[in-house]
């Protein structure tokens, strides 16, 4: 028995990373060829259509526009709801029910919708937020806020975080000192998981942006919709570039937390 599970876990594990990979490698086919409708296989290749999308002044600028609204929804999410899920298991456990309800809010409410409220919420707000960025990321956070309140909450609920805040107080910390140096590093898998779902959710949000700024703060998935409407090669190269972008930040967050999380415990070692 435990042999056909054994045999049973690659053949699996394969046939998903094919299932995720071949959509990939087709999209990246079919942006270097010059034609691909008449036959199985692409007539031609070209770097045509990868030199024309990135040729123009608005793939860096969006793509700067995308990182810009990602980074900063991301830290802004790290920063309200690490505290906030830490606060809410160790002081009022019973009102998890509540925030639950709430975090999970934006998954019940259309893109269109909870653009529209904004809009209408914030014009009656003394502050310069409509058609600006800054209200692109207020909605973004309201979007991806399940994505990072979620992992969090289960790294924290994977521990004893009662003991460990218990034991930090015991040695003298205060409140900032046990969740940045104690809290933190024993929840660390939780909040990259978090950064990641928040940064690839906002990335390719394509309805907010549009709806809510629009031409005014053009990100990557506006201009790869553009190009859509003009050649779906161009679009399959932006694609293409949207997923290694992701791809390669995806490792970028997870090498300097590493990276943060072993220093940490080294300093704490010592």
């Amino acid at each position: 028995m435990k042999s056909t599970a054994n045999l049973w876990r690659p053949v699996i594990l394969g046939a998903f990373l094919i299932f995720m990979v071949v959509p990939v490698i087709a999209t990246l086919v079919f942006s270097v060829s010059t034609r691909w409708d008449r036959s199985l296989w692409p007539e031609g290749y070209t770097l045509r259509w990868w030199s024309q999308v990135t040729s123009s002044p608005l793939f860096l600028l969006t793509l700067k526009n995308s990182f810009i609204a990602s980074l900063a929804t991301m830290f802004c999410l790290l920063v309200l709801v690490t505290p906030t899920a830490y606060w809410m298991k160790l002081k009022v456990p019973q009102a998890k029910t509540i925030v639950e309800i709430i975090t999970t809010f934006s998954f019940g409410v259309p893109g269109v919708v909870l653009a529209l409220a904004l809009i209408r919420f914030y014009s009656k707000v003394p502050l310069p937020i409509i058609n600006r960025p800054t209200i692109l990321v207020a909605a973004c956070m309201v979007l991806s806020l399940p994505f990072m309140y979620r992992p969090i909450v289960n790294a924290l609920e994977a521990i004893d975080f009662r003991v460990l805040t218990e034991a930090a107080q015991s040695l003298g910390a205060n409140g900032w000192a046990v969740l940045s140096e104690v809290i933190v590093p024993n929840i660390m898998p939780g909040i990259v998981n978090g950064c990641l779902l928040v940064f690839s959710t906002v990335f390719a949000e394509y309805t907010l942006t549009n709806l809510l700024v629009g031409t005014r703060f053009k990100t990557f998935p506006i201009y790869l919709v553009e190009w859509t409407r003009q050649d779906g090669r161009q679009a399959s190269a932006l694609a293409v570039v949207s997923f290694v972008v992701a791809w390669i930040v995806s490792l970028l967050i997870i090498w300097v937390t590493s990276k943060g999380g072993r220093e940490t415990t080294h300093a704490v070692g010592r």
